[in-house]
C-alpha cells in the first residue's frame, strides 16, 4: 500500500500575514493551484513557524528580533490547505510565552489538527504522533536543535529540544528505533541561509537513517537544500513576509509531495513556488527556471539526479 505525504517547510501566519488575515479571507493566502497539488496527497504536514494566539508577551531574551504570532483565523487558513499535522518544534513556538503557546495547542486540537514537537511538558513535546491516514501507518516525530531556552521541561511548556551540535541524543535514536510503521522526523536544524546542510546537521542525518527513519525532512535555513536518500535536508519557506536575499532567494520554494509504502519512500514530486509578500503562488518564467537550476545543482553535490515531469521536479528514491 502507497501512500503520499505533502511536506512545506517554514510556514509563518503572523506579523504582516496576520494582519492580512484580518483582511483579506483565510484561504486566499495560497493560490488555487498550489492547494490543488497539495491535495493530491493523503495528508500534509508543514512546519508552523510562529504561535496562535491574541495573549501573551514577547519573549524576554536579549538580542532576540523577530517574534511571530498568529491570530486564531489562521487555523483557517491551514484547514484550506489541507493541513493534518504541523510541528511547533521550533525557534518561534514560544515567541509570545507559555500562555500563547498553550492557545496554540487549544486553537490547532479545535481545528482538527495534530501537532508535534511541542507540549505542555517534555514528554508530549518529545510525543511520536500517530496520523491517521486511513491506509498506511505513519507517524511523526519532531525536534529543534535552537534555542535552548525553549526546552520543555517536566512542569512547564516549550519545545523537543536537542543539541545536534553534541550529537542526536539518546531520546530521539530511541523513539525512532521503537516506532512501527514508517516514521516522519521533522528536525529544525542548523543557521538561517545556508545554501546546503552544515556538518553537524550531514552528521545527524545519517545517525536519524540509520536508526531507522524512513524520511527526514528539516527546515530551518528559510531557503530549499537537496536530496540524499531519504533525507530532504531543507523543505526551505512556504508562506511569510519577509525580506528577500537577492543570492539564495528564499522567495523562491518548493511544495514536497513524497510517495512512500512500507518499505520507505519512493518518490519525490516538488512543486516550485514564488512567495509573494504574504501570498504563495505557482512559480512561473524565469522564476521557475531558477529554482530548476538550484534544485537540480543542489542535489547533484549530494549525488541525487533530477528530472522533470509535468510542472514537478521528480527524484526517483526506491
Amino acid at each position: 500500500m502507497a501512500l503520499t505525504i505533502a511536506l512545506a517547510g517554514d510556514t509563518m501566519l503572523g506579523r504582516m500575514v496576520g494582519e492580512a488575515l484580518g483582511k483579506v479571507p483565510p484561504e486566499s493566502l495560497v493560490a488555487t493551484p498550489v492547494v490543488e497539488a497539495a491535495g493530491r496527497a493523503d495528508t500534509f504536514f508543514l512546519n508552523l513557524e510562529c504561535c496562535i494566539s491574541t495573549r501573551g508577551s514577547p519573549w524576554p531574551e536579549p538580542g532576540k528580533p523577530f517574534f511571530f504570532r498568529a491570530p486564531p483565523a489562521a487555523v483557517e487558513t491551514l484547514n484550506h490547505l489541507g493541513v493534518s499535522c504541523v510541528t511547533l518544534a521550533n525557534n518561534h513556538a514560544l515567541d509570545f510565552g507559555y500562555e500563547a503557546l498553550v492557545d496554540t495547542f487549544e486553537h490547532l486540537s479545535a481545528a482538527g489538527i495534530e501537532w508535534v514537537g511541542a507540549g505542555p511538558d517534555i514528554d508530549r513535546a518529545r510525543a511520536v504522533v500517530r496520523l491517521d491516514t486511513g491506509g498506511l501507518e505513519v507517524s511523526v516525530l519532531a525536534l529543534t536543535d535552537h534555542p535552548a531556552s525553549f526546552a520543555a521541561t517536566s512542569d512547564r511548556p516549550g519545545v523537543a529540544y536537542a543539541d545536534l551540535r553534541l550529537g542526536v541524543p539518546a531520546w530521539v535514536t530511541d523513539a525512532v528505533r521503537s516506532t512501527a510503521g514508517a516514521l516522519l522526523l521533522s528536525p529544525h536544524w542548523g543557521p538561517n541561509m545556508t545554501p546546503g546542510p552544515v556538518p553537524h546537521v550531514s552528521k545527524a542525518a545519517r545517525v536519524l537513517v540509520e536508526a531507522g527513519a524512513t524520511v527526514v525532512a528539516g527546515h530551518s535555513a528559510h531557503v530549499f537544500h537537496g536530496v540524499s536518500g531519504r533525507v530532504l535536508y531543507d523543505l526551505g519557506d512556504f508562506l511569510d513576509d519577509y525580506a528577500v536575499d537577492p543570492e539564495l532567494r528564499n522567495d523562491l520554494g518548493l511544495l514536497w509531495l513524497v510517495t512512500m509504502d512500507g518499505e520507505g519512500p519512493r518518490r519525490l514530486e516538488a512543486l516550485p513556488l514564488k512567495l509573494e509578500y504574504c501570498r504563495t503562488e505557482l512559480a512561473q518564467g524565469d522564476d521557475a527556471d531558477w529554482i530548476r537550476r538550484r534544485f537540480r545543482s543542489a542535489c547533484a553535490a549530494l549525488g541525487t539526479e533530477v528530472k522533470e515531469e509535468s510542472g514537478f521536479l521528480v527524484v526517483e528514491l526506491g
